[in-house]
Parts: C-alpha cells; sequence; structure tokens
C-alpha cells in the first residue's frame, strides 16, 4: 500500500517536474523533502539520505534517483554563509566592570554529515558557545582594552569556536560585536576621564610651546651674541690691519723724507738751513717748557729774555761757520765754558749746546 502510494506520488511528480520544470519538490509536513524518486536538489544545498535508517549518501545540486520506501531524506542542510544574531548578554570584565554586550556571528556548513549526525541544533550550539566565549574573553580584558582591543577580541572568539566546533562539520567566518553597553556611572566616569584626558594634553602643550618658545629665544639670543662677537672680532682685525697699514705708511712716508733730508743736505747751503731748523726747534722746545710735566729745567737766568735769544742767535751762528780742526765755540753756557764744533757734526754740537 506505501509502496504503491509511493510510486502514485513519484509518478505525479515526475510529470510536475516535466510540465514544470521550476517547480520545487513537495515537502512533508515536517518541512524535509519527500521522496519522489526523481529529484532535482538546488545549488548550494545538502541533502542527508537514509536507507533503511542508516546513512546512505548526501545528494549533490541537480537530478538525483532514490528507491522509493527504503531511501529517505532525513537532514537538508544550507551550504550558503549563515548570519546569526547572538543575543545581548552580560559580562564581568577584567577590573569588574558589567558589560550589555550583543554581536553577530557568521558561520557556513562545511561537512554536512558532522552538522547532521555532530550535533542536534548546529545554530544553537554556535550560539551557546559564541556567548560563553565571549564572556571568557572579556573576563581577560580590561574596561579600556575592550574599546581598543576589539578587532583581536572578535579574532579570539573565532578561533575558540572554530576549535570546538570543528566536529561539528561548521566553520566561524568571523564575529562582529555590535553594541557594549556600559552602566551610567561607569559612563560618567569615563566621561571625566576623557575630559582630564583632553586638559592634561592641554596643559602638556601649552607647556611644550612655552619651553619651545624660550628655547628659541635663547637660541637667538645666542646666535645674535655669536654674531656680534665675530663682527666685533672682524672690526678689530680690520682696525688693526688698518693701523699696521697707517704705521708702515708713516714709516715709509718718514723713510722717504729722511732720504729726501739727507739728499738735500748734500746740496750747496744744505748745512746753513739745517742749522737754522735746529735753531726754530730749540726756541720752539724752550718755549714749551713745564706746560706737560712739574719738573723743568731752567738756565741760570731764565728772566733775561735778551740773553735767551743772543745765546739761540749764537747757537745759529756757531752752526752756520765753517768749522775747522780747532776751531772754538764762540756760546758759552752761564758759567763761562766754550763748546767746541768737532769735525763738522751736526748732532755732536746739538749735544754740546743742550750740555751749555
Amino acid at each position: 500500500m506505501l509502496a504503491r502510494a509511493a510510486r502514485g506520488t513519484g509518478g505525479l511528480l515526475l510529470r510536475g517536474s516535466v510540465l514544470a520544470p521550476g517547480r520545487a519538490p513537495r515537502r512533508a509536513s515536517s518541512g524535509l523533502p519527500r521522496n519522489t524518486v526523481v529529484l532535482f536538489v538546488p545549488q548550494q544545498e545538502a541533502w542527508v539520505v537514509e536507507r533503511m535508517g542508516r546513512f546512505h549518501r548526501i545528494l549533490e545540486p541537480g537530478l538525483n534517483v532514490l528507491i522509493p520506501v527504503l531511501d529517505r531524506i532525513r537532514y537538508v542542510q544550507s551550504l550558503k554563509e549563515i548570519v546569526i544574531n547572538v543575543p545581548e548578554q552580560s559580562a564581568v570584565t577584567l577590573d569588574n566592570v558589567t558589560l550589555q554586550i550583543d554581536g553577530v556571528l557568521y558561520l557556513r556548513i562545511m561537512d554536512p554529515y558532522k552538522a547532521s549526525y555532530g550535533v542536534e541544533d548546529p545554530e544553537y550550539a554556535v550560539t551557546q558557545l559564541a556567548q560563553t566565549t565571549m564572556r571568557s574573553e572579556l573576563g581577560k580584558l580590561s574596561l579600556d582594552k575592550v574599546f581598543r582591543e576589539r578587532e583581536s577580541l572578535n579574532a579570539s572568539i573565532v578561533d575558540a569556536i572554530n576549535q570546538a566546533a570543528d566536529c561539528w562539520g561548521i566553520r566561524c567566518l568571523r564575529y562582529e560585536i555590535k553594541d557594549i553597553h556600559v552602566p551610567p556611572r561607569v559612563k560618567e566616569s569615563m566621561q571625566m576621564q576623557v575630559e582630564a584626558e583632553r586638559r592634561k594634553r592641554a596643559t602638556v602643550l601649552e607647556s611644550e610651546g612655552t619651553r619651545e618658545s624660550a628655547i628659541n629665544v635663547a637660541e637667538g639670543k645666542k646666535q645674535a651674541q655669536i654674531l656680534a662677537s665675530e663682527a666685533e672680532k672682524a672690526e678689530q682685525i680690520n682696525q688693526a690691519a688698518g693701523e699696521a697699514s697707517a704705521v708702515l705708511a708713516k714709516a715709509k712716508a718718514k723713510a722717504e723724507a729722511i732720504r729726501i733730508l739727507a739728499a738735500a743736505l748734500t746740496q750747496h747751503n744744505g748745512d746753513a738751513a739745517a742749522s737754522l731748523t735746529v735753531a726754530e726747534q730749540y726756541v720752539s722746545a724752550f718755549s714749551k717748557l713745564a706746560k706737560d710735566s712739574n719738573t723743568i729745567l731752567l738756565p741760570s737766568n731764565p728772566g733775561d729774555v735778551t740773553s735767551m735769544v743772543a745765546q739761540a742767535m749764537g747757537v745759529y751762528g756757531a752752526l752756520t761757520k765753517a768749522p775747522g780742526p780747532g776751531t772754538q765755540d764762540p756760546v758759552s753756557n752761564g758759567s763761562g765754558r766754550d763748546g767746541q764744533v768737532a769735525d763738522g757734526s751736526l748732532d755732536e754740537e746739538f749735544d754740546r749746546v743742550k750740555l751749555s
């Protein structure tokens, strides 16, 4: 009776399939497809077939033929990526802060046989595993690290789920934390901490600005002093070079004057001109006595101007006379000693005048 019903149903489905190829296979009240002998499995689905209560094979996408009554489709597994919302749950962090956290889980069935016979409800099992793993991983982190290390937290949860779900034929592709809710008091404390951190950074930046300004001012003063000292050094070098050039020019001029004077003395009446110059210098030097110093040397009769002039004229006359061997100098000093001019030497005569 069952076989006949199955054959009748299969023939009906076969005709339906021929007349309407895009029609989906008929499903039983439990939601599983019925054995209609000829079945069309959709893409990205795996149908697990049991024969007489034991696993027989997994139907591939496309056309498949089953034996009525003996073969039964026991499980239908989707090979697409499945998105599961992990319900919100409470977790305690390392610093004893209670958080309310939820997430999204992305997984895929890699082995339909293990997913069918390894666990009763794969979706429920993975959801519970994700929740327990999340609580376990959050207990290892402080509150600040939970917000900073969300990516590493997600990766740790995925690794833990894959290790446990390998025998279920399920692979977790990724896990994302959706929302993290903190208690109101903790939230206020975090806001105060953020404000304090901002004020701290503002103070640090202001102090660093003051420090940089002081450094720049000091550096500017240092460079200014260095430049001023270099300028003073260059000025002194230039001044010394100028003075050396001036001294050299004066020495050259004096040497040239001496050379010209020597040449002039060798000419006619050169001795007379020299005698007149010496007399003028004698009178000029005598007139400057006691102007630069307290100590002066006076002759025996300083009030006798006529005697002073006569003495100067006598010196002039003695210098202008042609010198000869043994010639007596007519100029006498206050004590009555006479000076002599030897060999016509101008220097010796001048020394004698001074001594007299």
